[in-house]
């Protein structure tokens, strides 16, 4: 959408046009959901931390500033909600503080595509209290000391439980990945696909990158 047609959009909204208010919802609906259904146990979880999220969005549209990017004001509103829906839900799981998370070593593994939708289930099956760490971290760039302020945990227990989601991913991936051998012909390249929200995502890059 041009950001002309954007702007006259929030505008609306901040009037409290129905109509306009309803098209923002249609217009980032699915990029919202792909951030709630990282902090959720399901589905239906999801839509409803989304749904609140867009609350707040309508309800604090008019403090938007027009310089900034809208699509990541949205963003950090939806992660914002999803937080505050994990501290009303459940306690934080008390951890062993580690004075320094143990590095977890790469695994050579065959070359082979790992689906979006097969690493989100893996995520969702962790934990609640290792899936948030796991989600500001390794996905939303937050560092440890952020992290423990914005949860009121201590550092070391952040460091904690993404160091347990890593372990539990990893050992995810590595029964999906023995599962499949043999699936793909040995023939075949599979170009390594860097964007959380691309159909595929190479395993070792997510090895790489979400698992350092």
């Amino acid at each position: 959408m041009a950001e002309k047609n954007l702007q006259e959009l929030i505008e609306g909204c901040v009037k409290q046009n129905r109509q306009c208010q309803k098209e923002l919802y249609k217009l980032y609906y699915s990029y919202a959901m792909a951030i709630c259904l990282r902090y959720a146990n399901d589905r239906d979880e999801a839509a409803g931390i989304m749904n609140q999220g867009f609350f707040k969005v309508f309800k604090y549209l008019k403090n938007y500033d027009e310089n900034r990017p809208f699509k990541i004001w949205l963003g950090k509103i939806m992660t914002n909600v999803a937080i505050d829906h994990y501290r009303a839900a459940a306690r934080m799981a008390v951890v062993e503080e580690l004075d320094k998370a143990e590095h977890v070593s790469d695994v050579d593994m065959a070359d082979k595509r790992l689906h979006y939708n097969d690493l989100l289930g893996m995520i969702q099956r962790l934990p609640r209290a290792y899936r948030l760490v796991f989600n500001l971290f390794a996905i939303e760039g937050y560092s440890h000391e952020e992290i423990a302020d914005m949860l009121a945990i201590s550092t070391g227990a952040s460091k904690s439980n993404l160091h347990k989601a890593r372990q539990k991913l990893k050992l995810m991936i590595l029964a999906a990945d023995k599962s499949d051998k043999g699936n793909y012909g040995a023939d075949v390249q599979y170009a390594p696909i860097v964007a959380m929200n691309g159909l595929y995502l190479n395993t070792n890059y997510v090895l790489n990158n979400f698992f350092r």
